[in-house]
């Protein structure tokens, strides 16, 4: 499975069904710059358990402000639409790979 780029008008679709990682990032952010190799890694090695989907918080300002997203890289973890975890700021591949079996 690949990474998956939402729109507002898209997200809730994204991440309706399953165990999602939200990505809201921008690509003035450096932290985002950081964790988005981290991200590709998860995706190659536990696509079938979650899907990672990333959000442009510059043109997607709406969806941004619905989660109350203040800082960025914030990364929600929704089960079936829900959101059940979130982390604020760079995390090591190790922390992100707990957070989602702590809900898988």
């Amino acid at each position: 499975m690949t990474i998956a780029h939402a729109s507002d008008s898209t997200f809730n679709t994204e991440t309706s069904e399953g165990l999602v990682l939200a990505d809201f990032w921008a690509d003035w952010c450096g932290p985002c710059k950081m964790i988005a190799p981290v991200l590709e890694e998860i995706d190659s090695e536990m696509s079938d358990q979650v899907k990672i989907v990333k959000l442009d918080v510059d043109n997607n300002q709406e969806t941004a402000g619905n989660y109350g997203v203040m800082s960025i890289p914030t990364l929600l973890l929704f089960k079936d639409g829900e959101v059940v975890d979130q982390v604020v700021g760079y995390q090591p591949k190790e922390a992100l790979v707990e957070l989602i079996n702590k809900h898988a």
